[in-house]
C-alpha cells in the first residue's frame, strides 16, 4: 500500500491526499510532526534528504515533492484526463505546476507561513503584493474558465488549490475575486473530496 507522510496543515501534503481520494487509491496517511521535528530524523532524511512533506512511497518508489507526486499518480493510477499526454495540453498543465511552486507559494503561501506560523524572515508587504498580483490574474482567467485548463479538472486544479483557498490564513481577502471563489466551490464538489482545516 502507499504511503504519504506529510503534515495536516501542510497544503503540499494536502493536494496528494485530495488526489488519492479523488483517484479512490487506498494509501495510508502517516503524520510527520514538524514542531517535533520529525522530518529532520536520520529516518525520515533517509526518504526525503530535504527534510520536508510530503514523501510518499510506493513499493520501491520514493517521491518527494508534491508536484512530482501529483505527476506520478496521476500517470501511474489516473488517466489522460488529470495528465494529458499530448504535448501542447501537457504544457499547459504543467505551467500551472510552476505557477503553484512559484506565484501561488511567494504570494498566498508566504503570506499564511508569515501569520499562522510566525515565520517572521517573510517581507510580508512582497507577499502581499505577490498575492494580489497572482488572484487577480487567476480571477480573470477563471472568468472564463471553469476548470484552469480544458472542461474538466486537472492536476493543475489539484496543484493550485491549496494555498489559494488557504488564502485567508494569510490574511488575504478573497472576497474580491468571485471568479476564484466559485472555482474553489466547484472542487469542492468533486466526488471524493476531503477537507482541510482552512477551507
Amino acid at each position: 500500500m502507499i504511503k504519504l507522510y506529510g503534515h495536516e496543515l501542510s497544503g503540499n501534503s494536502y493536494k496528494v491526499r485530495l488526489l488519492l481520494e479523488l483517484l479512490k487509491v487506498d494509501y495510508e496517511w502517516i503524520k510527520i510532526d514538524l514542531m517535533q521535528g520529525e522530518h529532520k530524523s536520520s529516518a525520515y532524511l533517509a526518504l526525503n534528504p530535504f527534510g520536508q512533506v510530503p514523501t510518499l512511497v510506493d513499493g520501491d518508489t520514493v517521491l518527494a515533492d508534491s508536484q512530482a507526486i501529483l505527476v506520478y499518480l496521476a500517470q501511474q493510477y489516473g488517466d489522460q484526463q488529470w495528465l494529458p499526454i499530448a504535448p501542447l495540453a501537457l504544457a499547459q498543465v504543467i505551467r500551472w505546476l510552476s505557477i503553484s511552486a512559484g506565484e501561488v507559494v511567494q504570494g498566498p503561501g508566504n503570506a499564511r507561513l508569515y501569520y499562522l506560523f510566525g515565520v517572521s524572515s517573510i517581507n510580508i508587504e512582497r507577499a502581499q503584493e505577490r498575492s494580489n498580483l497572482i488572484l487577480t490574474q487567476l480571477n480573470q482567467h477563471l472568468q472564463t474558465h471553469t476548470w484552469l485548463e480544458f472542461e474538466h479538472p486537472t492536476i493543475a486544479d489539484i496543484a493550485v488549490f491549496p494555498y489559494v483557498a488557504l488564502a485567508r490564513d494569510g490574511k488575504v481577502d478573497l472576497d474580491a475575486y468571485p471568479h476564484i471563489l466559485s472555482w474553489i466551490e466547484r472542487v469542492k464538489q468533486l466526488p471524493n473530496y476531503i477537507p482541510m482545516a482552512g477551507i
